[in-house]
Formats: structure tokens, C-alpha cells, sequence
């Protein structure tokens, strides 16, 4: 053994020395590029035989070797500094291979969901396609010839389409027991309990009027905007809301990445078999069961563009009868389906408000006509103060007493003459002057939300000048500041004319603001 670890000296040796070789030569060659002895020596040799075009030549020559030098240098820095910023540890570099091969495993089941889809337009045009292609999607096909018949296939599955709303389902058949609900409580009294409610058991402050206002809009609209600056409890009145009721609000945070309907109402699976059910879809479901009043808050809704992601809910909620208001979720049914699903839809009861919360900042975006014109806007640009209110226990309060409630207001506080009568000249003169008109919509939620407001302890003209601020002069933003800031101190005095000097300070005040604007 002896001889071999000679034998493995000697060639380690001859690798060894060959190495410093390498390392010698490399040094020596550094040195001779650096040596400036050398060049001085070589210079002296051959200046005196050296004319004008040689000097030149020696200098061109001599700055491209430095330039040649110093890339050469710059390069391997740059090498060296790339090599070591990139360096990943091992433990790191396991991580990000097995990230890259989840990745490709998510692409190929996107691909392939892909390809089914593409299957299933194909065959529902009628030409063929491949049968491994179709596998796994016939179940979500409508059958030969339903397009024509206007028949929903019918599908087997081995598991539950719908679990979330199947467990509703569940719950209300065993567990459910139907509340006992106030059936004596006025609009009047149920904003000042509320108030003192939410300032009592939650330590929310609000002013008496927000309740008013909150309240006479759910009974001229569906959906409420709550909009201002951020701290004012805009989303927080709602929550309260639901906490009073005994009914918790449903809070839909809004995400920036919302670009269409199945961030709300959720979309079928095609690898799990089953459907994605968020809590906004689960609560639409819910509310069919039970007479209660129903909140579901949009937080932050116009963080994406809302005319992206709800505006099939606000085409819906305006269908004038309400066995029409059904959202299609899937295009077969199933016979373990929710058991008040029908045909792939569900029914959107009435039971349910909507409350929009919006911060008007540059992260959000602008809130389009369409939604403005369908929803009742309340401004809170301010917290209140705070006030002793006296403890207020939460109540259960049904759907059918609420909307007896508001039919009641609509019929013993309907809109006089006379001041519908006004409002055809104000309308008249906004025509003349701004090129703005009340539109049917308007004035429908004018005649459905001064009645309430009335009720709820307002005075007419009060909720008349909520209504032509909120809905009408909000438009004028949208006009030229230049167009609009010679009129506006004539629109003032028009209002102050015809409805007097003491009344319309919503409005009035709306109008010196945005004259300010214009003039800043």
C-alpha cells in the first residue's frame, strides 16, 4: 500500500504543480500588461527613428491598449457582480424548482380546461369533435337539441354541485327557528333606536338626520352609497345595522383585481365538480328562507370599476317583477342541487339591501353614471358628536312589517302638487341653462323617498333638497367648471325664489362649494 500512496503523491504533485502553472502564467501575464518599465524601454529603442506619423501612431496605439485594458476589467467586474447578486442558496433554489413545476402543472390543467371549453363551443355548433376532448365536460353540455326546446339538461354527479348552499339548505330545515318579530315599531322610532343602539352597545356616533336619510333610501332604492372621507363610520353604520337587526351584515371586501361577476356570485369548477360560493352568493341563497331585513355591504366598491363586477345585480334588481330577478349560475341541473335552485338559477329576494362604501381618493376609481342613477348616495363628510343615548336592545324586524311601513308613507305622505308643480319649472330651467333634466328614474326615487323621509321624521322640502343634491347636482361635476360658473349664482337665486331663502341648504351649500372649485 505503501507504493500506491507514492504513486498518488507523485500524480497529485503533477496536478498541483501544473495548477500554480496556470496561476504563475496568469500573474506574469498581468504584470507584463502592467509593466510600464518595458514599454519605456521599447520606446527609447525605436524614438529616434520615429517621424511625425509614428508619434501618432504610438499614441492611437497605446490609448487603445488602455481602452482595451479597462473593458476587459469592466467586464469581469460585471461578470463578478451579476454572478454573486444572483447567487441563490440551495435551500432556495429547491423551492423555486418546485415552485416551476406546480406553475406547469397549474398551466397544463389551464390548458386543458381550455381545450374543453373550446370542445363544448364546438359541439354546440354542431360539428365534431374529438370524443377524449369532450370526456368530463358532457355533464355541463345541454343536451342535443336544448338550445331549440329550451329544456336544461339534466346531469348526474357523485358529489354536491353546491355544498355551501346545500348546508343551507340543511340548516333551515332542522335547526331554523322562526324569530319573533316587532310588529309595532314605526320608521320614526326605528331611526331613533337605531341611533341610540349603535352609540349605546357599539360606541358609533351618528347624527339623527343619517338615520333618516338611510332609511327613506331603502325605501326608494335597493342599493345605498355611503361615500366620503375615510374615519366617518361608512362602513361601520351598516355593520351596525346588522348587529341591530339581529341579522350580522355580510362584508364583501372589494379587491382591485374585480373585473366580472364571479367575484360575487362565484363560477363551476370544472376539475373539482363543484361551485366556487362566496359569501355574497351564500347570503342571496340564504335570504329566500327567512322574512328578515337582509344587509350586504360592498366595502371599498369602487377600488375596482363597479360597472364591471356588479352591474348584471343592478340590471337585475330593476326588473319591475320580482319572480323575474334570478341569476343563472349554471347551464344543467343536478338532482342533489340546492332544493330552491331552479334550472341552474336562483331566485334574488327582496329581503336584501345593498350598502356601497366609497373613499373618493386617487387609488379608487370613478363610479359611472349608471350605478350613481340607480342607488341613493348619502354624503358622510364628517364623524358626529358624541351624545348620552340611552341602552337600546337589538330587535328582529321583518321584511313584510318594513315594506307595509313604507307603503303606508307612500300613500299618507305622498309628494303634494305643488311641489311637483315647482319641480317642472326647476326642471324647465335646468333644461335652459345647465342642459340637465330629472329623468324618469329620478323622479320615481323622489316620489318613493320623500314620503319615507317624511315618515322617518324629515320634513318634505328637507327630503326634496336631499334628492335634487345628491341626484342632480352631483351631474354638474361632470360639466365644465367654466360652463356652469356663471349660472350657478343665478340657479341659487332661482332656488332661493321659489322655495325660500331658509330652505334648499343642501343644495345651496353643494353650489357655492363647487363655484369655489371652479374659481380655485
Amino acid at each position: 500500500m505503501s507504493a500506491f500512496f507514492y504513486y498518488l503523491y507523485t500524480v497529485m504533485e503533477h496536478i498541483a504543480e501544473l495548477f500554480m502553472a496556470v496561476v504563475y502564467a496568469l500573474g506574469d501575464l498581468i504584470i507584463g500588461i502592467v509593466d510600464i518599465s518595458y514599454y519605456i524601454s521599447i520606446f527609447k529603442t525605436y524614438r529616434g527613428d520615429l517621424n511625425v506619423a509614428g508619434w501618432i501612431c504610438i499614441i492611437i496605439v497605446h490609448i487603445l491598449i488602455l481602452v482595451l485594458i479597462f473593458l476587459i476589467c469592466y467586464l469581469i467586474f460585471r461578470g463578478l457582480k451579476i454572478l454573486f447578486r444572483f447567487k441563490v442558496p440551495v435551500v432556495e433554489y429547491e423551492k423555486m424548482k418546485d415552485e416551476v413545476a406546480r406553475l406547469n402543472r397549474e398551466v397544463l390543467k389551464t390548458q386543458y380546461e381550455k381545450d374543453k371549453i373550446l370542445a363544448m363551443k364546438v359541439s354546440e355548433m354542431g360539428m365534431q369533435v374529438n370524443a377524449d376532448l369532450l370526456e368530463g365536460v358532457n355533464e355541463e353540455l345541454p343536451g342535443e337539441g336544448s338550445e331549440q326546446t329550451g329544456e336544461i339538461k339534466t346531469v348526474e354527479v357523485s358529489e354536491l354541485r353546491f355544498p355551501r348552499l346545500s348546508g343551507v339548505d340543511e340548516f333551515f330545515l332542522n335547526e331554523y327557528v322562526v324569530p319573533e318579530y316587532n310588529s309595532s315599531v314605526s320608521l320614526e322610532e326605528l331611526c331613533q333606536r337605531f341611533r341610540n343602539f349603535a352609540a349605546a352597545r357599539l360606541g358609533l356616533y351618528y347624527d339623527l338626520e343619517v338615520m333618516k336619510r338611510l332609511f327613506a333610501s331603502f325605501g326608494a332604492a335597493k342599493m345605498v352609497i355611503l361615500q366620503g372621507i375615510s374615519g366617518t363610520g361608512k362602513t361601520s353604520l351598516p355593520y351596525a345595522l346588522g348587529q341591530f337587526l339581529n341579522n350580522p351584515a355580510v362584508i364583501c371586501s372589494v379587491q382591485p383585481s374585480w373585473r366580472d361577476r364571479t367575484e360575487l356570485v362565484g363560477y363551476y369548477n370544472e376539475f373539482t365538480k363543484k361551485y366556487t360560493e362566496p359569501d355574497f352568493l351564500k347570503a342571496l341563497y340564504e335570504a329566500q328562507y327567512v322574512d328578515d331585513v337582509r344587509v350586504v355591504i360592498l366595502d371599498e366598491m369602487n377600488i375596482a370599476r363597479v360597472e364591471y363586477y356588479f352591474a348584471e345585480m343592478l340590471s337585475i334588481l330593476e326588473l319591475p317583477r320580482e319572480e323575474e330577478r334570478c341569476i343563472s349560475l349554471v347551464t344543467s341541473k343536478a338532482a342533489s342541487d340546492p332544493d330552491k335552485m331552479k334550472d341552474g338559477k336562483i331566485w334574488i329576494p327582496s329581503n336584501i339591501w345593498y350598502v356601497g362604501t366609497i373613499n373618493n381618493d386617487d387609488s379608487t376609481f370613478a363610479v359611472a353614471d349608471k350605478v350613481y342613477d340607480r342607488a341613493i348616495p348619502i354624503d358622510l363628510d364628517e364623524k358626529a358628536e358624541y351624545f348620552e343615548a340611552p341602552d337600546e336592545e337589538p330587535m328582529n324586524l321583518s321584511f313584510a312589517h318594513l315594506v307595509r311601513l313604507y307603503d303606508e308613507a307612500k300613500e299618507k305622505y305622498a309628494v303634494s302638487e305643488e311641489v311637483l308643480a315647482e319641480l317642472d319649472k326647476l326642471d324647465s330651467y335646468l333644461i335652459k341653462h345647465f342642459r340637465l333634466t330629472f329623468g324618469n328614474r329620478i323622479m320615481k326615487q323622489l316620489r318613493d323617498y320623500i314620503p319615507c323621509y317624511v315618515a322617518c321624521g324629515g320634513t318634505e322640502i328637507d327630503g326634496l333638497d336631499f334628492i335634487f343634491a345628491s341626484k342632480i347636482l352631483r351631474k354638474f361635476e361632470s360639466l365644465g367648471m367654466g360652463f356652469i360658473r356663471d349660472e350657478i349664482d343665478g340657479l341659487i337665486t332661482y332656488l332661493d325664489h321659489v322655495f325660500g331663502e331658509e330652505n334648499m341648504q343642501i343644495s345651496k351649500n353643494y353650489l357655492i362649494r363647487l363655484k369655489k372649485m371652479s374659481t380655485s
